[in-house]
């Protein structure tokens, strides 16, 4: 369907960097993140948590480096693997150095934290070396004693001050290859550290309202800060954090993105919340679909209503509609155009196989116009 102008987003202007091969910032697609919570020394169970994430569509995966027995697991997990993969370090730089060496695509510190000068050099060093990327990550609920005790308390001042610094410090070393976030459990602290480190600087943004809960309220909380912020073009990359399977951050993410048009990744049902009007079960029929569908990569849009009020006109701008009738024969939509009539009993078999279908003639028309030589300039 065609995007009408009042749906564009325009994007801040950032630098683009690479957390392997995945491009981050610049004219780069906003990136979906996620973090293990199985124990790295684990490999087969790092492994097979990031192969959940990875058929969920995770573009990169943050793995905890803590202790050398987890930096020593790095080469296992990272071959066994196709997303790049972040080594999460705190505190101690000879994890840093380890962690780059086992082939992380991306470390994420504080050089604040890492200690000396020196430090910070060989661990720059190391990123240098082995091609890898850097994350600022500054957090409101860590952040240096003599900004506290400059500001008080957590602040965007303080948490966009602490970014900068630590900035400089890879700057200062001929370093630039990094992006910065500045996450709060307060979405409104995130909002506006974010919108203020924006103006300040062109470097890519990973965002996040960090210890958002659960997963229905911290997707809430994560839809409100994170969509803010993207809704005014701000962000290259996201991290939605639950307090639920990391699968399920990944699913919340793309869906705070295909809700504002910046990114899609399979089925985007457009269902009703059901009322006395309805003609068929809606809420269990978008329930199984939802299950159903789940292995559906392909971007499309399905509509499922109710009945006759809103149904056709949804059904005009989705790629498949299902509307509820009378005396259970309900009307199935393609492209928006009415199609044919169907009966209660294999409505969702049938829409599952519609989009099965619509996918494959996606993917098979994406194939053949690869193939298709290019012609050459001029000809």
């Amino acid at each position: 369907m065609s995007v009408r102008p009042y749906r564009d987003i325009q994007r801040r202007k950032s630098r683009k960097i690479f957390v392997g091969p995945v491009p981050v910032g610049g004219d780069a697609p906003i990136t979906v993140q996620s973090m293990t919570n199985t124990r790295t020394e684990d490999v087969a169970g790092t492994v097979a948590q990031i192969r959940a994430l990875e058929d969920a569509g995770a573009d990169i995966v943050r793995v905890s480096c803590p202790t050398e027995e987890a930096t020593a697991a790095l080469p296992a997990i990272v071959k066994a693997v196709k997303v790049p993969i972040v080594a999460d370090i705190h505190f101690h730089y000879k994890r840093a150095i380890e962690a780059a060496k086992a082939g992380a695509a991306c470390l994420r510190i504080n050089p604040g934290n890492i200690g000396s000068a020196e430090r910070v050099r060989e661990v720059i060093k190391a990123a240098k070396d082995h091609n890898c990327s850097m994350r600022i990550g500054v957090n409101a609920g860590s952040l240096e004693k003599d900004l506290l005790e400059k500001y008080g308390e957590p602040c965007p001042e303080a948490m966009v001050e602490s970014a900068l610094d630590h900035a400089r410090i890879l700057e200062d070393n001929d370093f630039r290859n990094f992006k910065i976030s500045v996450k709060a459990s307060d979405v409104f602290l995130a909002v506006a550290a974010y919108q203020s480190l924006a103006e300040a600087c062109d470097y890519p943004l990973h965002l996040g309202i960090t210890e958002a809960g659960g997963l229905r309220s911290g997707t809430v909380k994560s839809a409100i800060g994170m969509g803010s912020l993207l809704w005014a073009g701000i962000g290259d990359t996201i991290r939605v954090s639950l307090s639920a399977d990391p699968v399920e951050e990944v699913r919340v993410g793309f869906d705070i993105l295909k809700s504002l048009n910046l990114r899609h990744r399979g089925v985007n049902i457009i269902s009703c919340p059901s009322c006395a009007r309805q003609n068929f079960e809606v809420i269990k029929t978008v329930e199984v679909l939802e299950q159903r569908l789940a292995h559906i990569t392909t971007p499309m849009t399905l509509s499922v209503i109710g009945c006759v009020v809103n149904g056709p006109g949804e059904a005009r701008e989705t790629d498949i509609g299902f509307t509820g009738g009378g005396n259970n024969t309900h009307q199935v939509y393609i492209a928006g155009l009415p199609h044919h009539r169907l009966k209660d009993e294999s409505i969702v078999d049938h829409l599952v196989g519609l989009v099965e279908k619509k996918a494959a003639e996606i993917e098979a028309a994406k194939a053949a116009a690869d193939a298709t030589p290019k012609a050459a300039v001029g000809d």
